[in-house]
């Protein structure tokens, strides 16, 4: 295979893994109708004997039913707490904008028939209340003013059959994503309860708002435990009944992940917990955790708080709220060299302040790291360039002896000392740097809404003029032009066509990484322009050889 041809390779080869990727990821089918080991919809989940509890019956399923609401507001959340079920309907991150409407404030948690997004808790076992009973709230609206550091919203249940109370108090907090869920216990009656409460996520399957073919990531529920670390598991799995994940252990956490965002429960201590998923119908599937937390005699009281993160895949804050939270943040296949670009692009911003020009310092550091390899890959491309007119001849004089041709070829590459595969170097090297760029550039919440100047406002979003793309696709035929032609025809024409098929992908791709490869096509360029200079007025030896 000759140069032009594996660079080809190459080049098609990464463009396929990529829409390859975009579209297992964007159009896997997920069945929606309930299978017949579906657990109920409504009630309790049901532990496990290893947790040693009784689940509730199950009851008619009713939607989520509406009852007093409290309306709550933070400096950086707006949040809807129900009183049908205690649960947590809505919630509003106030610093993000919607990934669809910019006027907008970025929604994750609704209560919605169609994209039904829920927190909720409840306790496991006859008699005591699930995320289906009726808590008495203070309907209204609670702000945190003044100086206050934290408000609380407390809902409370009752049975004056069996003397059993329930208070369930949501505590927020400044500036902070994170909302602690107390419960108090209170046994009233004559008998011992076991407490077993558990803590989940209710969403339909589908991808959030604003998900495209080529900025999309992974959608659907997460597990991180010791012995197995980070584990997602697929809505299709959970339909299928073929999720696998560790069900049972004493630490981690349960969380939904989604583009950008994440909720997760997150249980503290070493208390004895079973993870659970389930299929509940109608595109809705739900993913928790149950917790052992002992049993509560006739007379006494127990309180018990799991903090709710509910925000943005913010790296430091992730690696300071649970262990393996910032694993969320999917890096993909590459992400041991990922991570450290991410480190470095976001050091980078604390000195300029601007991410669009973090990228742009970053491409120049890049490339002068690589420097020593891609310009022996480029001083190989123009030798190949200038040797373009002899092997031109070569293949005039042999014709269809390929045989014949191949052999002179191979036999000039080794008197020229040329490795006709050098060519090839730099594109090995970027592709990489590219793909990993990519996952930065598409996990990275914090450039979300981030602009660089003008018209590009949003360095995860596509470029909204097209202004960066058909600058690259200008650069890389000025590149091409630069490189070696090929002797065949057919494939000068196919490199000339490569970059125009760029272009028209690259305008689907964040500006971020469209701006790095705009970057760095300018530095190659400026460097394949001296070196082919170089190559021509001093390399004597080249030269002398005819």
């Amino acid at each position: 295979m000759d140069n032009q041809r594996l660079i080809l390779f190459i080049v098609f080869s990464f463009s396929l893994l990529l829409l390859w990727e975009a579209w297992q990821d964007k159009n896997a089918p997920v069945p929606v109708a309930p299978s017949a080991t579906t657990a109920p919809a409504t009630g309790a989940p049901t532990p496990s004997e290893a947790l040693k509890a009784t689940a509730p019956p199950a009851t008619p399923s009713t939607g989520f039913g509406r009852g007093p609401r409290a309306i709550v507001e933070t400096d950086v959340l707006r949040a809807t707490i129900d009183g049908n079920g205690g649960d947590l309907r809505e919630l509003q991150l106030l610093p993000y904008r919607g990934t669809e409407d910019k006027n907008q404030v970025f929604t994750l948690f609704e209560d919605s028939q169609t994209q039904a997004y829920l927190a909720q808790s409840g306790l496991v076992g006859e008699g005591l209340p699930t995320h289906r009973s009726e808590f008495q709230l203070n309907p209204g609206t609670y702000r945190l003013t003044g100086g206050a550091a934290q408000l609380e919203v407390p809902l409370v249940w009752s049975d004056p059959a069996t003397g059993v109370r329930v208070e369930k108090t949501y505590i927020f907090k400044r500036g902070s994503y994170q909302i602690a869920v107390r419960t108090r216990v209170i046994n009233g009656g004559t008998k011992p309860i076991d407490l077993t409460p558990y803590y989940q996520f209710t969403r339909h399957g589908e991808a959030p708002r604003g998900e495209s073919f080529f900025i999309h990531s992974y959608t659907g529920p997460a597990f991180y435990t010791d012995a197995e670390k980070f584990q997602k598991v697929a809505f299709k799995d959970i339909q299928e009944g073929k999720a696998d994940f560790q069900k049972t252990a004493d630490n981690g956490w349960v969380g939904m992940v989604q583009h950008h965002f994440v909720s997760a429960w997150l249980p503290e201590g070493s208390v004895k917990r079973e993870y659970y998923t389930r299929a509940l119908g109608d595109g809705l599937y739900s993913a928790g955790v149950i917790v052992a937390e002992g049993t509560l005699e006739p007379g006494q009281q127990k309180t018990f708080t799991v903090p709710l993160y509910a925000g943005p895949q913010t790296q430091t804050v992730l690696e300071k709220t649970a262990p393996g939270l910032d694993l969320v943040r999917d890096y993909g296949w590459l992400t041991p060299l990922a991570y450290p670009i991410y480190w470095s692009l976001e050091k980078i911003e604390r000195l300029v302040g601007n991410w669009g020009w973090a990228i742009i310092i970053l491409t120049f550091l890049l490339k002068l790291a690589l420097y020593p390899l891609s310009a022996a890959g480029y001083r190989s491309m123009a030798k190949m360039k200038k040797l373009t007119p002899r092997l031109q001849k070569l293949k005039e004089t042999y014709g269809d002896d390929r045989a014949k041709l191949h052999q002179s070829m191979a036999e000039m590459y080794k008197t020229e000392k040329i490795n006709p595969l050098g060519g090839c170097l730099p594109i090995l090297i970027q592709i990489p740097v590219f793909i990993a760029l990519y996952w930065v550039l598409l996990a990275a919440v914090e450039m979300r809404g981030a602009p660089w100047l003008g018209w590009i406002t949003d360095l995860t979003a596509p470029d909204p003029w097209y202004i960066l793309p058909v600058i690259m696709g200008i650069t890389s035929i000025l590149q091409v032009k630069l490189n070696p032609q090929p002797m065949d025809p057919m494939q000068a024409k196919i490199m000339m066509i490569m970059p125009v098929a760029f272009t028209v992908m690259f305008i689907f791709f964040p500006a971020g990484l469209v701006l790095y490869w705009v970057v760095n096509n300018i530095l190659s360029i400026a460097q394949q322009w001296m070196i082919n200079r170089q190559v021509v007025g001093g390399d004597k030896p080249a030269t002398a050889k005819t």
